[in-house]
């Protein structure tokens, strides 16, 4: 039995807790602070020890560092979506004489832009943003490191560059532009580029006792669009809604899904641990669960926040310490507790409201050369199509409207699906990308790439 989308069972609630507070003590961190969502909604907030002598809540403010440039991702979407660029578009195009120009706009938000990891030294993260007032100064005299688009190398001034795209395209700065259109239509209202009371205060942990030292609170200037926000359990908890559907206020459900997408080609350590990067979010698989989101890290303080489509949970956890506890792992590990423990009631079944004869038509079984496959009609109006047996190519296909169809992942992604018939009107194959699909294996009747022997199936004798 699972608990209402109300509340979480007790069990559940208990193994939360249990999980955060070893990850304080063990962590040694000054305060930890979590959340769950389900359904759409937060239905648990934890924490453990104090800020300022009190209990931390879901309304107290840690940096999110990194959690920043799902933000900014979200802002180049909407340009995107508003046809003011392209995600092919070189940024020479729109934000000339960076020394980066080459690089396309996709290719900036995959990190597969080939910059450096960070600006030239001093360490931004540590030293005032004055340091470095013009996006040159981010840069550096020699902004690649890789060939464009050939390798993910994680870049902060990447997304320093982004911010500026934004800007310059907005006509306004980039704090200004974020809160207008993501923060107040999602309604997180605390969530800001400057803390504000209450607010942890950041704090490095000696490697070798237990005592503290207070990290600086820098402003990062032109770096804030990689890493500048602050925000809360609560408000994080509203944006992982937000990436698993979507919100038509800000980005569609279906850009929302694009950014989840894998965009940059893994390195080799990346397959090995099933790590990925899509259009401003992170994805990787732990446990056999895919999970997408962002960690984040600034000196004093470390955020996560993980997201699994499929089993509708996502968490947040925040940390005022600038090392200790493995927030990927702990956030990780909070989906899955709720996931086992209560997992997701499935929707009901329900029939398609119309049925057309010439779509059901394409049902049933059909032939790749040997290969079986089966093709069905779903209630949302797609086509999936899937190996009978064993492992094989699968994909949705949505109606183009002309009777042809449009593969909507995998191998398939793009490709038409088109329905052949003979002259009496009679269903002949299906074409898929080239790929002939018959009704029987190697139907004689069908245009076979290469023919079909015309003896026919025969034994060894």
């Amino acid at each position: 039995m699972t608990s209402s989308q109300e509340e979480l069972l007790p069990a559940t609630r208990r193994a939360l807790l249990h999980r955060i507070a070893v990850a304080q003590a063990e962590g040694r961190a000054p305060s930890l602070v979590a959340a769950v969502v389900r359904g759409g909604r937060a239905v648990w907030h934890g924490a453990r020890t104090s800020v300022d002598g009190h209990g931390p809540d879901e309304t107290v403010q840690y940096r999110i560092g990194s959690i920043t440039k799902t933000f900014t991702a979200v802002l180049v979407m909407r340009l995107r979506d508003e046809g003011l660029i392209d995600l092919g578009d070189p940024l020479e195009k729109h934000l000339p004489g960076t020394g980066a120009g080459e690089a396309t706009i996709a290719q900036l938000l995959a990190h597969t832009a080939g910059l450096a990891a960070e600006s030239p030294a001093p360490w931004w993260e540590r030293t005032p943003g004055t340091l470095r007032p013009e996006l040159g100064d981010v840069l550096g005299e020699q902004p690649l490191l890789h060939p464009v688009g050939r390798r993910h190398h994680y870049s902060n001034p990447g997304y320093t560059v982004l911010g500026a795209l934004v800007e310059e395209l907005r006509g306004a700065p980039w704090e200004a532009v974020l809160r207008g259109e993501i923060l107040e239509p999602l309604g997180l209202h605390r969530t800001s580029t400057q803390p504000q009371s209450p607010y942890a205060g950041g704090w490095a942990v000696h490697p070798w006792a237990d005592a503290m030292l207070p990290e600086p609170l820098e402003d990062l200037g032109r770096m804030a669009s990689a890493g500048q926000l602050w925000s809360t359990t609560a408000d994080l908890a509203r944006f992982a809604v937000f990436l698993a559907a979507g919100d038509d206020r800000v980005l569609s459900a279906e850009s929302v899904r694009e950014m989840r997408t894998p965009a940059a080609p893994a390195e080799a350590a990346d397959v090995l641990d099933g790590a990925a990067y899509g259009l401003g979010l992170q994805i990787q698989r732990r446990d056999g669960r895919l999970l997408v989101g962002h960690s984040g890290s600034l000196p004093g303080f470390l955020a996560n926040l993980s997201l699994s489509v499929e089993d509708d949970v996502a968490s947040v956890v925040l940390a005022n310490c600038t090392s200790g506890p493995l927030l990927g792992a702990v956030g990780a590990d909070l989906v899955r507790i709720v996931a086992e423990a209560e997992p997701r009631i499935p929707e009901p079944w329900r029939p398609l409201r119309e049925v057309d004869a010439a779509v059901l038509e394409l049902a049933g079984q059909w032939y790749w050369g040997t290969n079986a496959f089966g093709l069905r009609v779903t209630a949302d109006g797609l086509l999936a199509l899937a190996p009978l047996s064993g492992s094989g190519r699968r994909a949705r296909f949505r109606s183009n409207g002309d009777g042809t169809w449009t593969g909507l992942e995998g191998y398939f992604a793009g490709e038409l699906l088109q329905p052949v018939r003979r002259p009496a009107g009679v269903l002949s194959h299906l074409d898929l990308g080239s790929f002939v699909f018959t009704r029987q294996p190697y139907d004689p009747e069908a245009p076979v790439p290469g023919g079909v022997d015309p003896e026919g199936w025969r034994g060894i004798g």
